[in-house]
């Protein structure tokens, strides 16, 4: 059974950079969408940004555009998330997820992925 493993989280000041990895093992197939949420103390999950995985299209959510990059490497089954400008709003728990395309674009919705990792901690110090 897949199975992601996120690295990289940790605390930096804001302002800061992080980089955050999601390594796909026992993949058997490859899934059609890759995907950074986060979620924060009492709040719901949000999608962050995400990746077709077949053409490497990526779609942002607002808040975070032009300060994060995610990427993939497909040789070695990981994707990642370039985070700079880090702000204390950015701060929450962040998983990656791995699910299918909705005809051709990856779905901001937390129920249409179907593997999740354990998450990474994300903390920005104001």
């Amino acid at each position: 059974q897949e199975r992601l493993v996120e690295t990289g989280g940790g605390s930096v000041q804001a302002g800061g950079s992080l980089r955050l990895s999601c390594a796909a093992e026992r993949v058997t197939s490859k899934s059609a969408c890759m995907a950074w949420f986060r979620q924060a103390p009492g709040k719901e999950r949000e999608v962050v940004a995400r990746i077709y995985v077949f053409d490497g299209t990526t779609e942002y959510a607002d808040s975070v555009k032009g300060r994060f990059t995610v990427s993939q490497d497909n040789a070695k089954n990981t994707m990642y998330l370039q985070m700079d400008s880090l702000a204390p709003e950015d701060t929450a728990m962040y998983y990656c997820a791995a699910g299918d395309s909705v005809g051709w674009r990856c779905p901001p919705n937390t129920y249409l992925y179907h593997t999740w990792g354990q998450g990474t901690q994300v903390t920005v110090a104001s």
